[in-house]
């Protein structure tokens, strides 16, 4: 039980320091927002390369960070049944729901996407708008990334209530 709890604590370390540091991003997105509308409706000056970086941080944040909102389970929920479940029962739910649904769904989405990053990172592929930015093939790699972030943090969610289950049902027994 040492390494899985340790396992544990390393993939909720890692999505805890990621998420905070993609809130840093969300600070700098808000920053070059401000500078692009003051530097077009101040000064009459457009910046397609300023543009492009808010719609790369925004899509950063979101798809980088959908493994911390997992983790603190932020995600959205119809919990219509749910929330008057039993600890074992929610366990239960998230666990198959992890298994048969978050992962397979995250390995196809990464299975998927890797030819079409691929590509993009063959040709360096940048952005199809004059003065935009150089880094298209980035941009699409959040897509992997996202799966692979995602899919440790649902290893840790399955874990987390596998070992719910391990102890609910030790405690039945011997209850």
């Amino acid at each position: 039980m040492n390494f899985i709890q340790f396992l544990l604590r390393a993939l909720d370390c890692f999505s805890e320091t990621f998420g905070r540091a993609l809130s840093l991003l969300t600070l700098i997105m808000m920053l070059l927002l401000s500078l692009v509308v003051i530097l077009r409706y101040g000064f009459g000056v457009g910046s397609i390369a300023l543009q492009e970086s808010v719609t790369y941080l925004h899509a950063t944040v979101f798809m980088l960070g959908i493994a911390y909102t997992f983790k603190l389970d932020g995600h959205v929920r119809v919990d219509i049944f749910y929330r008057h479940f039993s600890v074992r029962s929610k366990a239960w739910v998230n666990s198959l729901g992890g298994i048969i649904l978050l992962l397979p769904i995250c390995i196809y989405i990464g299975l998927i996407s890797i030819s079409f990053v691929g590509q993009s990172w063959q040709i360096l592929e940048s952005s199809s708008e004059p003065g935009g930015l150089p880094a298209v093939f980035l941009f699409k790699t959040l897509i992997p990334l996202m799966a692979a972030t995602l899919s440790l943090q649902a290893i840790a969610d399955i874990t987390r209530n596998a070992l719910t289950l391990i102890k609910t049902e030790h405690g039945n027994n011997h209850g």
